[in-house]
């Protein structure tokens, strides 16, 4: 694959929620797409980091785990066997609208017509909590920075820290797992879905969580990694020692935009401004979509990346084929195109 470029209609870097949804989107106006991403399997953050993490605000679904999500998302696609490229970083993006060459970190290129830029946070690592000793837990698995498995976590001495949707999410996720799970924020006030801060409420008068604020970390402690105790400290130097055997810090992701950055398109702290009408780039021809797009009004949810996908794919369609016309249908009018 290597020797021979491969040729597509349409590149989408990234194979999270809305990079699938974009295929899906391709293959319903007939364009040819072509799947890359730098993980050994689809699903971007929603596998990687959290399967098991309840969401919410998909329409039609009052709860879906991450991973089901992709799941159904791939047997959406399924019948149009679209091709992907997985454990490939591109590196280089060459040409102009209509005529661009796609490079990968394993030597392979793409010829397409357009890209769509589904790449979620890009790369990306979490924000480390600042604690003496740390690498030491993180090596025994106390101190962890995603739940891959709920299972993992049953029967033990939890400690979450952390103000926003995350750590809420997995605190209530959590909380009939855990022996015991605190919930360690710097302010009394959280961030998140009005929602999830009732059933917050609901769980801490219920005594399942036990909220600890205003407090922010302040030290580990145990032998050989093995946590015993997470030491939190207030405001005015008051300190507390609560019984842990695991560490959740959710303090967010440090992003970076990796090759992304040297692809002569206009960047602003790590994510892509695009046009709000179809999500073109400041590079035509190339369209970001999902969390790494950003625009007056936008909303990092899964459903706003869908909505995107099928802006950007509408846009293209004029550049794969200039002298057809496209004319706007209901998939209930036309149905799924036959895959022969």
């Amino acid at each position: 694959m290597a020797d021979t470029p491969v040729e597509t209609d349409v590149v989408i870097i990234g194979a999270g929620p809305a990079g699938l949804f974009a295929a899906f989107q391709c293959a319903m106006l007939r364009l040819n797409c072509l799947l890359i991403d730098v993980l050994p399997e689809v699903g971007g953050q929603c596998i990687a980091l959290y399967p098991e993490k309840p969401i919410y605000d998909i329409p039609a679904c009052p709860a879906i785990e991450a991973s089901q999500l992709i799941a159904q998302l791939e047997k959406q696609i399924a019948p149009f066997n679209i091709p992907r490229l997985l454990k490939h970083r591109v590196d280089d993006v060459s040409g102009n609208r209509g005529d661009f060459s796609v490079k990968t970190d394993k030597g392979t290129t793409v010829k397409a017509k357009a890209i769509i830029i589904a790449a979620g946070a890009g790369a990306f690592g979490p924000n480390r909590p600042p604690l003496e000793g740390l690498e030491n837990f993180e090596e025994t698995g106390s101190v962890q920075y995603y739940v891959r498995r709920k299972a993992d976590f049953a029967n033990r001495n939890i400690v979450i820290a952390g103000g926003g949707d995350s750590a809420l999410d997995w605190a209530l996720a959590l909380k009939d797992n855990a022996k015991k799970l605190y919930l360690v924020h710097r302010r009394d006030r959280f961030r998140g879905a009005p929602e999830s801060l009732r059933l917050l409420d609901d769980a801490v008068a219920a005594g399942q969580i036990e909220k600890i604020t205003p407090y922010q970390l302040h030290a580990l402690h145990g032998e050989n990694g093995k946590l015993s105790a997470v030491e939190v400290i207030d405001l005015d130097g008051t300190t507390r020692k609560l019984e842990a055997d695991t560490l959740l810090p959710f303090f967010g992701l440090a992003t970076d935009l990796g090759p992304i950055a040297t692809w002569d398109i206009q960047t602003a702290r790590s994510v892509i401004p695009v046009r709000p009408s179809d999500c073109e780039t400041s590079r035509a021809g190339i369209f970001a979509i999902g969390d790494i797009a950003s625009y007056p009004g936008k909303l990092k949810l899964i459903l706003q990346s869908f909505s995107e996908a099928a802006m950007a794919t509408h846009a293209i369609h004029p550049i794969v084929h200039p002298d057809q016309a496209l004319h706007f249908e209901h998939s209930t009018t036309r149905g799924v195109p036959a895959t022969a």
